[in-house]
């Protein structure tokens, strides 16, 4: 990762673990998952899936912008949720934070998530 730059900011959970934030490389830039966790406190904004996505957005949307960007940079979502049946509402948030042309996304079912989450998302950013 000769060219590659780590993206951090306080106004987004730290890492748990060996990873980044995110990664810059070139005009890209590749998050880690992030899950609704508050940044000032490291615990779970609330047991919905709804405020789970919306921390979780506003997570990413800080990071977006640490790496100078914004979430209408983004090219391609990938959403992990551990109840297909809430996918309606998780878009409808979803769309509180992007508008059309909308990017690329793939939704996964996913048994668990970190911290018991319900909701996580990444992104691939084109700056």
């Amino acid at each position: 990762m000769s060219n590659a730059t780590v993206v951090s900011t306080p106004n987004a959970p730290a890492a748990i673990g060996p990873y980044s934030q995110a990664i810059r490389l070139g005009n890209f830039v590749f998050t880690s998952g992030q899950i609704g966790l508050v940044p000032a406190t490291g615990e779970l904004v609330g047991e919905t899936t709804q405020e789970q996505a919306r921390q979780a957005f506003s997570n990413l949307k800080a990071v977006a912008e640490a790496a100078g960007g914004s979430l209408a940079n983004v090219v391609k979502f990938t959403l992990f949720l551990t109840d297909l049946s809430e996918f309606a509402q998780v878009n409808a948030i979803m769309q509180e934070y992007v508008s059309a042309p909308f990017p690329a996304r793939s939704t996964v079912g996913v048994a668990s998530l970190p911290k018991g989450a319900r909701f996580e998302v990444e992104a691939i950013l084109a700056l």
